[in-house]
């Protein structure tokens, strides 16, 4: 919490110091404009770095293990991630429970319905949440109509600070994934990507 104190500092410093400089006379233009952008960039991007970190070291932790409604799960994460005009989330709940922390589904849901947002390649898309008992076992399956990745990037994308686009062209701390499968594991579990049929 000291580290995030002084990364949010640094994100009011540069405007802080913008501030001054037009107060004083100096135009803010040029390259000094395109520095302090490049400041505030980098500087909001450990802040995400940062919470990710948390989010991942706090799996498994600060909550109780308890039988979990997956339809108001899914209302919460939806209020708190409101997905862009044009997408729409679709359930398919036949099995509308799970015995896991609140906070790790929580978790789990955000960061696999915020990353099919994020690496779709439409401004409008489907995502459908789904699970079903297969054996005694929860499937949870999220699946979107975006452009779906490679089959020799599938375990690859689940590497902690992995991603596989430059962050320059899209932000990620490349967390998300090695989130949800340390949240699965930690219940006996997998996570993994599959090709739609």
């Amino acid at each position: 919490h000291d580290v995030r104190s002084s990364v949010r500092a640094l994100l009011e410093l540069p405007q802080w110091i913008a501030e001054d400089l037009e107060e004083a006379g100096f135009e803010m233009g040029g390259p000094v404009a395109e520095s302090i952008a490049l400041m505030n960039r980098h500087t909001r991007r450990l802040d995400r770095m940062l919470v990710d970190l948390l989010t991942y070291s706090r799996v498994g932790r600060l909550q109780t293990v308890q039988e979990v409604d997956l339809a108001d799960i899914l209302d919460t994460v939806a209020e708190r991630l409101p997905l862009p005009a044009g997408f729409v989330l679709e359930r398919a709940l036949a099995s509308p429970s799970a015995v896991l922390g609140d906070r790790d589904i929580q978790t789990l849901l955000t960061a696999l319905i915020d990353n099919a947002v994020k690496h779709h390649d439409r401004a409008a898309g489907r995502i459908e949440v789904a699970s079903r008992l297969v054996a005694g076992e929860l499937v949870l399956t999220v699946t979107d109509d975006g452009p779906g990745i490679s089959p020799e990037f599938y375990e690859r994308v689940f590497q902690p600070m992995t991603t596989l686009r430059p962050r320059d062209d899209l932000e990620g701390t490349g967390l998300g994934l090695a989130t949800v499968r340390k949240i699965a594991a930690l219940y006996g579990g997998t996570a993994r990507l599959l090709p739609l049929p």
